[in-house]
């Protein structure tokens, strides 16, 4: 029988409560305990759980062999960098750091100390996504809305690197060629740093990406389209659930496609709605699936390398959009 590769989760604040609930039961990991710096939180999830509140990171590190990191952005770097450099394999969610340098330097340790770093973009583990991903061919035009009210969390980074992230994570994925030109506007409403924004990302092959973030408004949306030569999917992220307009006959479904129906609409059009399981969430098929890589020393889907690109993208987006308001403090 497979030994159970002992893990941590650091930071249990919204996001990292989630992610301690799911490695509890995680198959192929025990959870061994947990960190944070708020010792009211630590010990609350901690006793929720039934397991041990570690009141020091270091004591957490010298305890597992793998962890999740939920702390604030600009703690990334100097928690992850303390994991790896022990020989940890980390979890970390999304933004991968901070800066391009630090990103940069931590996919540097876990190379020279032989860890598994995976990025935290869920997006790539939602069923519905990995269906859809799989009937894409070639994208030319896409088009993102990922909003949200203001719930007071991330306050620490722009909306670009809160949620924007997701959907050029799923267009970088998506469009196999470089990125050209980033184009980009927003503002600050609620907080000192940026709280809506647009984003038009120009791909070397000529695909463009038009991506709209927001942190302020009425209603929660998760959807992006993609646009190609003879076909267009339409993706509800939170519903689970996707339409394929495509040219030709009925196609047979093939692997990662999930539950689908196909029906003619019109002479040479043919309609498909894909639905994803509800019952697998991707949060767990994250975490297992960085369990997985650990086990077998293999790259996550997501890998370090993965995070840098979306964060390199994100930024340049955040860089247009402060030159451009001028006068704007730096981002928190």
């Amino acid at each position: 029988m497979m030994r159970a590769l002992k893990y941590g989760v650091i930071g249990v604040g919204h996001l990292g409560k989630q992610h301690a609930r799911v490695a509890h039961s995680l198959d192929g990991a025990t959870l061994v305990g947990l960190h944070d710096t708020n010792s009211g939180t630590l010990t609350r999830v901690a006793a929720e759980l039934g397991v041990r509140p570690f009141l020091t990171l270091a004591e957490l590190v010298c305890s597992v062999e793998a962890v999740s990191i939920a702390v604030p952005t600009t703690s990334h770097f100097e928690v992850a960098m303390k994991c790896v450099s022990a020989g940890i394999h980390v979890m970390i969610e999304k933004p991968l750091a901070a800066t391009v340098d630090e990103a940069g330097a931590l996919i540097e340790a876990a190379s020279k100390n032989s860890v598994v770093l995976q990025t935290g973009h869920i997006e790539r583990f939602n069923p519905i996504v990995q269906a859809s991903l799989a009937v894409i061919s070639k994208p030319r035009f896409i088009e993102g809305h990922r909003l949200s009210s203001f719930v007071g969390r991330s306050m620490d980074i722009d909306v670009v690197l809160d949620l924007m992230i997701h959907d050029i994570d799923l267009s970088l994925a998506a469009v196999d060629s470089e990125v050209r030109t980033v184009e980009s506007i927003g503002v600050p409403i609620l907080s000192r740093n940026i709280d809506i924004a647009n984003a038009r990302i120009t791909f070397a092959n000529g695909a463009v990406a038009n991506l709209t973030a927001s942190r302020v408004s009425k209603e929660k949306i998760r959807k992006i389209r993609f646009f190609c030569a003879d076909s267009y999917i339409s993706i509800d992220c939170l519903s689970r659930k996707a339409e394929l307009y495509r040219k030709g006959l009925p196609a047979a479904a093939r692997a990662g496609e999930g539950s689908w129906e196909e029906t003619i609409i019109a002479p040479g059009i043919v309609r498909r709605v894909i639905v994803a399981d509800p019952e697998q969430e991707p949060l767990r098929l994250e975490l297992e699936h960085f369990v997985k890589c650990v086990v077998s020393g293999t790259t996550p889907a997501v890998d370090g390398l993965a995070g840098l690109r979306a964060m390199e993208v994100a930024l340049k987006v955040i860089g247009k959009i402060r030159e451009g308001i001028g006068g704007l403090p730096p981002q928190a």
